[in-house]
């Protein structure tokens, strides 16, 4: 999912072994969240249940348009994913 997935809320389309399903990203969603599909999992009787572990995916800075981009979200969110360590 994108940054912007998880932070706002999103559906996106997921594949389990049952096919595609519109998953219900809920906002403020961080990496490492386990989500639970009841009745998407293995097929049997019952079908078990699928778990989705979220991942974010940063979108590349490869020009400097994106570049501009992330330099104005760090300016308008100051963010240090490290404070809780001290640093």
């Amino acid at each position: 999912m994108t940054p912007w997935e998880a932070a706002l809320g999103a559906s996106v389309k997921t594949p389990t072994p049952g096919g595609v399903v519109d998953l219900k990203i809920p906002a403020g969603s961080h990496a490492g969240t386990k989500l639970r599909l009841k009745g998407r999992g293995m097929p049997s009787s019952p079908a078990g249940d699928f778990y989705v572990v979220l991942q974010i995916a940063l979108p590349p800075a490869a020009d400097e348009e994106a570049k501009a981009a992330y330099r104005s979200m760090a300016d308008a969110m100051p963010f240090n994913p490290r404070a809780s360590l001290g640093v």
